[in-house]
């Protein structure tokens, strides 16, 4: 089921990178900014998870979007620090705006049902 939402599959891929990423940080910055990374990409999964199973999900789907975004700032941190190359930073990025927009689509959509009651009634 989980894998239905197209979200999850996405954020399933970005936490792995973001978990290799991570692990390859100086020892002095891993128990600082690459735990931070880490714990806010584990806790965005959790996220993520609980939107699936949770009716009214768009106070979960407001701390999903701000905690992609200080991801964004800490992994623009680490970019200035050079714990990341470049490309590195290009493609988490990516990843962190793909899932805002997903997760902003999710909304938009959950919020759709949510104007037309109708709908439910039909279901």
């Amino acid at each position: 089921m989980r894998d239905d939402y197209p979200l999850f599959a996405h954020w399933y891929r970005t936490l792995d990178w973001i978990l290799s990423a991570v692990e390859k940080f100086p020892k002095h910055a891993r128990f600082s900014l690459a735990s931070r990374l880490a714990g806010g990409a584990l806790d965005t999964m959790e996220l993520i998870i609980e939107a699936i199973y949770t009716r009214d999900r768009s106070h979960i789907l407001d701390r999903i979007n701000l905690y992609i975004e200080k991801q964004r700032v800490l992994f623009r941190i680490a970019h200035d620090r050079a714990y990341i190359a470049n490309h590195q930073y290009e493609y988490i990025a990516k990843a962190l705006d793909e899932a805002g927009r997903m997760v902003g689509g999710w909304k938009k959509h959950g919020s759709g049902k949510m104007n037309n009651p109708t709908e439910d009634e039909h279901a």
